[in-house]
């Protein structure tokens, strides 16, 4: 009996009038029942259920999708290397975050790479031809024309880590800002005379947010703000240890370091060590992320978290939102949707 239930007249797929036939009410209510319409009642959704229960029915994606001009489908966009991509957990973090909302969707998730201008050139060809619904945009830097394309095409598209305080794009972002005068005011507290950091790339807005936090906490506590302690770094592991060894070559006294991620964070330490410097009795240390990194340094790190994981969620929630305003382009962006997420000390044995 199963195997007949599951047949539809002709003996193949059963359709969408054979469920309609089975539950007693029309096509249009059978299709709003399938695409969550509030408009139904709890009996007649109840009978449409248990019709498509019945007859094992499988609502063709690909027909909805074309029929409403929809791909079902988003890409999350990476204008950095690979390299860059699968060494940062930020990025995986995301990625997590993305995929677990979208699992609760028929969407489908494309991850695309745009680190160069061959690959960013192809992109835009694969954009214009319209061929998802929506773009997810994470490590974008300040002079990145990927954000002004997608909006020329009216794509919708949600953005991690504005790119100015003016971002036209919706947004999600964690408070970089607080974030980092929490850490200052830690080191600060535990006595740190003289507190230095490595920044991120400082055409990342986040990153500049970091840095403006840094001087406040200084300024806020009456301490003057000593340039040679602020050393641009890169993100990098390669670039945190190279600008923890230009910080003591010009500061040797240094006692303490705000470094502007966890992997800039495990660069400086290497740095430190080769210096015959101990964490923390000598140099004490704070990072950015509280990635897996933090907790699995010797000794663990004291690290800002970000709610990266419930970023990507939100970026999701975002773009789906995006995607179902069916009003003008321009009247969306005028709302400016942008989301801010707290951060929060985590305390270990590096500081």
């Amino acid at each position: 009996m199963a195997g007949h239930a599951a047949r539809g007249r002709g003996g193949g797929r059963p359709t969408l009038e054979e469920v309609a036939a089975r539950a007693g009410v029309g096509r249009g209510t059978v299709s709003r029942v399938i695409n969550g319409s509030p408009r139904v009642s709890a009996a007649t959704r109840t009978a449409v259920e248990a019709a498509v229960a019945e007859l094992g029915y499988v609502p063709n994606t690909a027909a909805r999708a074309l029929a409403a001009n929809r791909t079902d489908a988003v890409a999350l966009v990476v204008p950095e290397p690979e390299t860059r991509f699968f060494a940062e957990p930020y990025f995986s973090d995301v990625l997590r975050g993305v995929g677990a909302q979208l699992s609760e969707t028929e969407m489908q998730l494309l991850l695309i790479f745009a680190g160069n201008d061959q690959r960013r050139q192809r992109l835009a060809q694969y954009l214009a031809a319209h061929r998802v619904d929506g773009v997810l945009l994470v490590s974008v830097h300040a002079d990145d024309p990927l954000p002004e394309l997608l909006s020329q095409l009216e794509i919708p598209a949600v953005i991690s880590g504005r790119r100015s305080a003016d971002e036209a794009l919706p947004s999600v972002d964690s408070d970089n800002f607080a974030g980092a005068c929490s850490a200052v005011e830690h080191l600060l507290a535990r006595g740190r005379t003289s507190i230095a950091t490595i920044t991120g790339r400082l055409d990342v807005y986040g990153a500049q947010r970091r840095l403006d936090g840094y001087r406040a906490a200084l300024r806020e506590a009456g301490r003057p703000v000593d340039e040679r302690l602020i050393v641009q770094g890169d993100f990098t592991e390669e670039g945190g240890r190279r600008a923890m060894r230009e910080l003591l070559a010009a500061c040797p006294g240094l006692d303490a370091v705000f470094a502007g991620s966890d992997v800039m964070a495990a660069g400086a330490r290497q740095a430190l060590r080769e210096a015959g410097r101990r964490i923390p009795e000598d140099v004490a240390l704070v990072g950015f992320d509280d990635s897996a990194i933090a907790r699995h340094m010797d000794p663990p790190l004291t690290s800002v978290r970000q709610p990266i994981e419930e970023m990507g969620r939100a970026m999701i929630d975002l773009l789906l939102a995006e995607i179902a305003d069916d009003r003008p382009v321009a009247a969306r962006r005028l709302e400016r949707r942008q989301l801010v997420l707290p951060t929060e000390l985590v305390e270990r044995d590096s500081s």
